[in-house]
């Protein structure tokens, strides 16, 4: 690769990353501006109360990953073997597969909304299963939104619209702001108001992102038709292809929901209103770490396709460089003042900006290592060691919960610490095993 070569490369490198990142805006800051604006017009408990309904998002946007990210990956293989019939026909597929998956989503919020929040929160704890019930139930009824939402962002980035992706996202968010203040506080709607603007935002950046179909370099158009493929093979591969990355999300949701119920029964009001500010710093975290990911699995696997070791390693080397210094700086901000963080959030009780505080400044850093590990499962995968990825998928979050159980008994002092511990034994572990794997990251010879 020449000089002008690199030069063109890592200009279309920054131009995935940066509309990445704007697409992970769609998922966190959504969320995190939520937990502020009702941590401020409404209370601290509705901050929980989000945090709750965490699992169920966590849930469908597990789905969305194992149906639009893997669908991703395999249609950015096809564009870069200039197969555009067969990465159209993947497109439509995914695009089917999410919206029957949010349409019954919806179903649920329509008809069971009782029974998904108590999935989730215990009626005993009311000051947390009101807020909660109002809050998913919206959730769950513009699920489709939200499905479409991650699946039309990832089509329009890898087939080559990153930009307008990136300002569907923006305006996606400006809506969402906009629309949590007119409907808690002009309208009067509660965290009810919060859940359905974060809907809205979604349906306008849809519309917008629509507009990349009608480009004439588009690629991706509806077909369900092409030789030598079948729905139930394509769907099967699919989902291999997304399926690490779907099940660090189950393992994420199980995660959160465990976490919930250590903090709440360990710790109380005061532990599951920090608990939920640690878990707005790791979406925070999230921007970063999604953008990066999303970044190695568009024009990462677009360089798989052309068989382009160098440019997937010029990839994967600009990508952890930017992860290390987004997560330097992001540590050192929350070590320095984590009360404001705790403020932002609508704290006024000292209890709970104290022990807000302590949680911030202890699990920050523990996020480090989480991305590192997700990253390099995206890597295995990539180089088609499947076993690694799905193992590092399960391992990601599933260690967390019996390390947080047991010191949560033993040792409830240092409940914050459990993170830390856990992704530490991950990370010993993932060593031992790639060594005596003989694990090599070298392309496989399968073309």
């Amino acid at each position: 690769m020449n000089a002008a070569e690199k030069k063109q490369f890592n200009s279309t490198y920054w131009r995935f990353l940066w509309s990445s990142i704007l697409i992970a805006l769609s998922g966190c800051l959504g969320n995190v501006v939520d937990a502020i604006i009702v941590g401020n017009l409404i209370n601290e408990d509705s901050v929980s109360a989000i945090n709750m309904s965490k699992p169920m998002v966590q849930f469908m946007f597990t789905f969305s990953m194992l149906l639009s990210t893997g669908a991703g990956m395999l249609v950015g293989k096809q564009l870069g073997k200039q197969d555009y019939p067969r990465a159209a026909y993947v497109y439509t597929l995914s695009i089917l597969l999410c919206l029957c998956f949010g349409a019954m989503m919806s179903l649920c919020g329509l008809f069971i909304p009782d029974v998904m929040t108590g999935i989730l929160c215990d009626a005993s704890h009311q000051y947390l299963y009101e807020p909660t019930f109002d809050y998913l139930r919206i959730m769950l009824l513009g699920a489709p939104a939200f499905m479409m939402m991650w699946a039309l962002s990832t089509m329009a980035g890898v087939d080559g619209s990153p930009r307008l992706v990136s300002i569907a996202i923006l305006i996606d968010n400006a809506v969402n702001l906009t629309c949590d203040i007119i409907f808690i506080r002009w309208f009067g709607m509660g965290i009810s108001g919060s859940s359905l603007a974060t809907v809205v935002g979604h349906l306008v950046g849809i519309a917008i992102m629509c507009l990349h179909f009608r480009y004439k370099d588009n690629h991706l158009h509806h077909t369900l038709r092409v030789a030598g493929s079948s729905i139930w093979s394509t769907t099967k591969s699919i989902i291999s292809e997304g399926a690490p990355l779907a099940i660090a999300s189950i393992c994420l949701t199980l995660l959160m929901f465990s976490s919930n119920s250590i903090m709440l029964s360990s710790l109380g009001r005061v532990g599951i209103f920090a608990f939920a500010l640690c878990m707005n710093l790791l979406q925070v975290y999230n921007l970063f770490l999604a953008g990066v990911c999303r970044t190695i699995q568009s024009l990462g696997s677009i360089q798989v396709g052309k068989r382009d070791h160098e440019a997937f390693t010029m990839v994967l080397r600009k990508s952890f460089r930017f992860i290390t210094a987004a997560m330097i700086i992001t540590c050192a901000f929350i070590w320095i003042d984590p009360e404001s963080i705790c403020e932002l959030f609508g704290a006024e009780d000292d209890d709970l900006i104290s022990e807000g505080s302590k949680a911030l400044r202890i699990y920050a850093p523990s996020i480090i290592p989480f991305c590192y590990i997700y990253m390099l499962m995206v890597v295995y995968k990539l180089y088609s060691h499947h076993r690694m990825a799905l193992f590092l998928s399960f391992a990601l979050s599933i260690t967390v919960i019996p390390v947080l159980w047991v010191i949560s008994k033993f040792a409830p002092d240092m409940l914050w610490y459990s993170f830390v511990i856990a992704y530490c034994i991950e990370a010993l572990i993932i060593y031992i095993f790639h060594r005596m794997g003989g694990t090599k990251f070298e392309f496989d010879t399968e073309k």
